[in-house]
């Protein structure tokens, strides 16, 4: 459990010197940091990816939360993981 606590507080520290680096890159290059949307995923959603209905699950989710093509196929994709 000892091991387990310490790996755990070295990604934290690993994660948040990330994040440090990505806001001062994000600054350097004068980009706007903007958080992720929270997206979820429907009963209905989980079901059509559970088939493997990759096309007709994009399309659902598009329309539950007027994501763009890209993004919904991309969250449709770490859902399939």
């Amino acid at each position: 459990m000892a091991d387990l606590k310490q790996e755990i507080a070295e990604i934290k520290a690993r994660l948040e010197k990330i994040e440090a680096q990505l806001g001062f890159l994000y600054r350097s290059l004068g980009i706007a940091m903007r958080e992720a949307p929270e997206w979820k995923a429907s009963p209905e959603l989980i079901e059509l990816v559970r088939k493997g209905d990759k096309i007709a699950a994009i399309k659902v989710f598009r329309e539950e939360s007027g994501a763009s093509l890209k993004d919904a196929k991309e969250f449709i994709e770490s859902l399939s993981v």
